[in-house]
């Protein structure tokens, strides 16, 4: 037990010291934009206040608060500057919520006002800046949400469970794998968006709407369809999503317009399909997807067994 003890103490002073060390780097880099950019963007006026808001979000609560925390690290008080810093994490999430538009406003700034432009590029040549660039330290505290977890975990694990510094710390990691999970939530449905977004466009004139609330994007690939009456295979691109598949062949490329793009044949809710495999053709390579519906059965085919697998449990998932 004692040994125990010592290696869980070891173990635990290593942590805590690297948690204040990337601490105080972490801070160093807030520093930086809110020193080069926030402040002397305020004093000059060079953007109007509601903008320089949208670019930086709550980047200066965030550095408040994680000065606070170094200076309870720095004294040994682990618990209290902990529970002191839970109060604060939400602020990781609100971060993340607005760092889609931030980039968008630094985007439109970057090519609409020319002092800015000028300004940014000035800042940005600075040695402390080390060759990096604003876009590159906004992501900072989202990259530093993810050691958090890691480094709480560790002290975690190497505190003894019977202290009242466990129970904090517990309570902790908690609170940053919520916050975690939210923002892990955000950029999913964000790249969600974007995948959505794409096939629309992909898709020739609007008649098939991709974009719908609550659909998510699960897959894409050509497959064969096998025709119920001994016609030839027709070579088609299915997109499956949570709730539906839609099937599409290329347009012409000749197309004046749409030779790039894709047309719709078929689009099957998946509310009343059901999924069935099919092996053994194809000399054992590959196989048969069977997908039944109220008033038609698809028959599906590859010559890959991996595409045909994966296929059949992306399909079995969505169904459900």
């Amino acid at each position: 037990v004692e040994d125990q003890r010592a290696r869980w103490e070891r173990k635990h002073s290593r942590t805590a010291k690297e948690l204040l060390e990337t601490e105080y780097k972490y801070i160093e880099q807030l520093d930086l934009v809110l020193t080069y950019f926030v402040t002397i963007l305020k004093a000059k006026g060079t953007v109007k206040p509601a903008v320089l808001e949208t670019i930086f979000g709550p980047l200066e609560s965030l550095y408040s608060a994680s000065h606070v925390l170094s200076l309870h690290l720095e004294k040994g008080n682990l618990g209290p500057g902990l529970e002191n810093f839970c109060q604060c994490l939400d602020l990781y999430g609100h971060y993340a919520e607005n760092l889609e538009q931030a980039n968008k406003t630094l985007k439109e700034q970057m090519r609409k006002n020319k002092s800015f432009r000028q300004f940014k590029k000035l800042q940005e040549t600075r040695p402390q800046f080390q060759g990096r660039r604003l876009e590159d330290l906004l992501p900072l505290p989202l990259q530093r949400l993810h050691q958090y977890k890691h480094f709480f975990r560790d002290l975690l694990e190497n505190t003894s469970p019977d202290t009242a510094e466990y129970q904090t710390l517990a309570k902790t990691v908690k609170s940053v794998c919520e916050v975690s999970h939210w923002v892990q939530d955000i950029f999913d449905k964000r790249e969600n968006s974007l995948q959505l977004l794409r096939v629309q466009k992909l898709l020739k004139g609007q008649k098939t709407r991709v974009l719908t609330p609550g659909r998510w994007y699960i897959r894409e690939g050509w497959l064969l369809v096998v025709p119920s009456k001994g016609e030839e295979l027709k070579r088609r691109m299915f997109f499956l999503f949570s709730d539906t598949l839609i099937a599409a062949k290329p347009c012409h490329p000749l197309h004046l317009l749409n030779s790039n793009k894709l047309s719709c044949q078929a689009v099957y809710p998946l509310h009343q399909c059901s999924v069935d495999k099919v092996f053994g053709h194809t000399w054992s390579q590959g196989g048969l997807l069977s997908l039944s519906f109220p008033h038609k059965t698809l028959l599906l085919m590859s010559s890959n067994q991996q595409e045909i697998n994966d296929w059949y449990w992306s399909l079995t998932i969505a169904v459900r």
